[in-house]
């Protein structure tokens, strides 16, 4: 399913620090871009991420615990399932 693009949104920094402002307008001069672009590109660069480097649930749930020392969990026993089913008649 293709999301449609989202109409273009406005929005304001307050309280910007001296340094990252000025960071900034030395970068979209480095790259021949107005402080204006040069933050668009950086947001999009920095929110780019694509679905298949998107961990699944138990890498997600992996990097969640990892900085406590993760989990151990026994092993599950195996499970015998039964013969599969006929459909013929």
């Amino acid at each position: 399913m293709a999301h449609a693009l989202a109409p273009a949104a406005t929005i304001t920094i307050r309280n910007l620090d001296g340094r990252v402002k000025e960071r900034l307008r030395i970068r979209a001069a480095m790259n021949g871009r107005s402080m204006e672009a040069e933050a668009r590109s950086i947001l999009a660069v920095a929110l780019a991420v694509e679905v298949d480097d998107a961990p699944d649930l138990a890498e997600a749930i992996r990097r969640r615990v990892a900085p406590f020392g993760g989990i151990d969990l026994e092993e599950h026993p195996a499970v015998t399932i039964g013969a599969s089913p006929s459909f013929d008649r």
